[in-house]
């Protein structure tokens, strides 16, 4: 019997468990959650809401995300490519339009996996991709000089588009500071340098540990310098539930519905892509229906306790599988960690300071903005590939993403209906060819054009081009090479039958492949010309139109 196509991964690896494996995966989640801590928390500033936010999405959407989901090793929460699309929602609409936008979000998020739509990833191009994800990275860097340089913007300065926040931090550079920015270099050196000495302890808790510490202790370096504590909200315990006393208008709804079709579309593609890098390091493979039926599950329950939209985070999946992780029970441990964190020593949070959270999230753009893939990209890459990769990635930087996705699609579709309209063509046969090692000679009054790759509305004139002699009395089409057509090229056919039959001209079409001889009959076309001048070959074609 054939399972269940949404049964998560969590009830498959259940059957042969083991203690052991509990074991590792115990370790696993814990040292997920150390990392998972800090970002979390930079993450959700850099996504303009309160800090707690970013663990409220860690624990919400990291345990139903492990619990539901396709994934051995996944982890969810709160990532860096959401931060742009969550501070300009809440800019525009407030928290409530933020929870209502995921909320809807999570049920297309939903509906995709039940519809089995998980496949669709292979159709968003890597350009796209790399494009939109080296311009985030970008918005995140540019996002953080703020605070990392300790910069004061005037009342009411609240930017939120990246050319906004150049202008803004360009009109309050008198108001740097040394200090933030002595606390912001030492905490970046050591993020960079830690790991290459020590790999055990994540290099973000030394961060974190060191710029406390030195605002702490060090005279004269707190007064330049703010923490998370004097310029947010600490709270302790659990969420509130986000719907009670919330404003919910049809007006509301349909002012963000564009939004949620942002989240979702992320939201999938990045946790799918996330998924398959997880799949090569333990050597496993998702099931990505089941995948975005939990992200989505796990994105309601996020904003409905307080959290943002979540997605898979690559980083930590990768720490996960790298730490001994193998089953969703890994995800569930680092979730909950991070809610005993929450209940128990959420207020030490208060003490980090900022230039450390814009350290952290330098990191994460370097890491995210893949630079050697998109300067390997532009090297190597045809022309039309880098014009979609350019494109995505500076409307990514001076517009939004909801821009940058849809004008990269476009763009890349109409560029490879070109290429493939080029490679598509009809060729007037030799008049003496070889085939298959036998000599094929063609009459005076037989002519014969050989139909190459896909006939759709991007080269159906081409059909056109073919030109007919006066003394021609037979017209061969050799289509083994055409693999598909569409309903312009098929009325170019229609054309040409009309011409050849002015001429008293016959039609004879050779290896129709199955695509193109469904349509052909669908649309009367083999009708019109007749089952007897369809044949399987050219040798065939050739002996057809003699007897004609």
């Amino acid at each position: 019997m054939k399972s269940f196509y949404l049964k998560p991964k969590l009830f498959s690896v259940m059957k042969n468990y083991s203690g052991p494996q509990l074991t590792k995966d115990i370790i696993a989640g814990v040292i997920v959650a150390i990392i998972a801590l800090p970002l979390s928390i930079a993450l959700a500033l850099a996504s303009g809401v309160e800090p707690a936010c970013g663990v409220y999405t860690a624990i919400f959407a990291g345990f139903i995300v492990s619990f539901l989901g396709g994934s051995r090793v996944q982890i969810a929460g709160p990532t860096a490519a959401f931060a742009s699309i969550v501070a300009g929602i809440v800019a525009t609409q407030g928290m409530d339009g933020l929870v209502i936008a995921t909320i809807l979000a999570g049920i297309i998020l939903v509906l995709m996996g039940v519809f089995k739509l998980g496949g669709l990833i292979k159709y968003i191009p890597y350009t796209i991709t790399t494009g939109f994800t080296s311009g985030i990275a970008v918005t995140i860097l540019i996002g953080q000089v703020k605070d990392f340089l300790g910069l004061q913007y005037a009342d009411g300065v609240k930017p939120v588009e990246t050319v906004e926040k150049i202008e803004a931090n360009i009109h309050a550079m008198g108001s740097f500071s040394w200090q933030a920015l002595l606390v912001g270099l030492v905490c970046l050196a050591i993020l960079i340098i830690y790991p290459k000495l020590e790999k055990r302890v994540p290099p973000s808790l030394i961060a974190v540990i060191a710029g406390v510490l030195m605002v702490k202790f060090i005279p004269g370096l707190d007064e330049g310098v703010f923490t998370i504590g004097e310029l947010y909200t600490i709270p302790s315990g659990l969420p509130k539930f986000a719907l009670a006393g919330m404003d919910i208008s049809f007006s509301k709804i349909t002012a963000v519905v564009p939004d949620a079709f942002t989240i979702a579309i992320l939201a999938a593609i990045e946790s799918l892509l996330s998924c398959v890098v997880a799949d090569g390091m333990v050597n496993s493979k998702h099931n990505p229906n089941a995948e975005l039926v939990a992200q989505g599950a796990g994105n309601i329950a996020s904003v409905l306790f307080g959290g943002i939209p979540a997605t898979g985070a690559i980083a930590r999946t990768a720490a996960n599988a790298k730490n001994g992780g193998r089953t969703p029970v890994a995800g569930m441990v680092h979730a909950v960690v991070l809610l005993i964190v929450l209940l128990f020593l959420m207020p030490l949070a208060g003490l980090i300071p900022m230039p450390t959270i814009a350290a952290i999230l330098f990191m994460v753009a370097y890491n995210m903005s893949e630079w050697k893939k998109f300067v390997h990209t532009v090297k190597t890459a045809p022309k039309s590939d880098i014009l979609v990769l350019v494109v995505t990635f500076l409307l990514t930087v001076i517009f939004d993403l909801v821009v940058a996705i849809a004008v990269g699609m476009v763009l890349a579709a109409v560029l490879l209906m070109k290429r493939v309209s080029d490679e598509s063509g009809v060729a007037s046969w030799k008049y003496d060819v070889e085939d298959d090692s036998d000599m094929l000679l063609v009459p005076d009054n037989v002519r014969v054009f050989e139909v190459n790759g896909p006939m759709f509305f991007g080269a159906a004139d081409k059909l056109l081009d073919v030109n007919l002699k006066e003394y021609t009395t037979v017209l061969i089409l050799r289509m083994r090479s055409m693999t598909a057509i569409d309903a312009t090229a098929l009325n170019s056919l229609e054309h040409l039958a009309d011409r050849c039959d002015e001429k008293g001209v016959k039609i004879i079409l050779s290896h129709v492949n199955s695509q193109p001889l469904k349509a052909m009959k669908k649309s009367g076309f083999y009708k019109r010309i007749g089952a007897q001048n369809f044949m399987p070959d050219i040798t065939s074609a050739l002996t057809h139109a003699k007897n004609i």
